[in-house]
């Protein structure tokens, strides 16, 4: 008898956690077409197109296209964020166990480090005697910032997924451990020159390097500290992001 009254019970429990879920992920998607998503767009692409600007006229004041590749970097930055929400709203009503949303996890943990690789490109700035150096400071720093918002953007949303099928603590060590992925990731793309796209075309090559940092670690102390340093810078702002985020959306209620 105890036996009979348990299994309805747990199908129940069950029913009632993916019914909240799925309520909850299409809270998630809900909000993209309120008022509130509108503004939020606007300003984003009001502070992307001015980092645009910034370029545009630096190629107008020295004739050449130096530094183009920051405008490569801002678009593979916004790819990750998504990604994000697509994957968002698939969870609406596929699991994410299915192969379709773990293919989109893995696309998204593919294309995630360039949000935040472009803070290695500060080692290009210098001058150049084209325009004043500063000019050049601040130019990557508004693409860098972009980079971030995008990059915590699309782990925001990862991470409130993460928050309705686990705990707390289990979701933080989780997205941790992406940005210790990511922190390695800027080490194999700014060091060892792999790209995103070599996961794919090249990956028994990149397994070898990846191997190779982890058999030697002496060897290649550098990968450790570089991993170390971008986890930190990665991690910290990330949290002070989520929480007042998190603290503006509790005292709004």
């Amino acid at each position: 008898m105890k036996t009979t009254h348990t299994a309805p019970r747990a199908r129940e429990n069950r029913r009632w956690s993916m019914t909240t879920r799925y309520s909850q992920s299409k809270e998630v998607v809900s909000f993209f077409k309120t008022s509130s998503f509108n503004r939020i767009f606007a300003l984003l692409l009001v502070t992307n197109t001015a980092s645009v600007l910034l370029f545009l006229f630096r190629l107008l004041e020295a004739d050449n296209f130096r530094y183009w590749f920051m405008l490569w970097n801002l678009m593979l930055a916004w790819a990750a964020p998504f990604i994000a929400l697509w994957l968002v709203r698939r969870l609406q009503y596929v699991s994410w166990k299915h192969w379709s949303n773990i293919g989109l996890t893995l696309a998204w943990l593919l294309f995630l480090p360039n949000s935040f690789y472009m803070v290695s490109d500060l080692i290009h700035v210098r001058q150049t005697g084209e325009v004043s150096i500063i000019f050049d400071a601040v130019l990557f720093s508004s693409f860098i910032f972009n980079g971030f918002i995008a990059g915590y953007i699309g782990t925001y949303l990862i991470h409130r997924e993460l928050n309705r099928r686990l705990a707390a603590i289990k979701a933080y060590a989780l997205v941790g451990a992406v940005f210790v992925l990511c922190s390695y990731a800027i080490y194999l793309g700014r060091i060892l020159r792999w790209n995103t796209w070599d996961a794919l075309f090249q990956p028994a090559a990149l397994l070898f390097d990846i191997s190779d940092t982890i058999i030697r670690p002496v060897e290649h102390a550098q990968a450790y500290v570089i991993t170390g340093s971008f986890t930190l810078l990665i991690s910290v702002f990330y949290l002070l992001a989520y929480e007042l985020l998190h603290t503006i959306r509790s005292s709004s209620k």
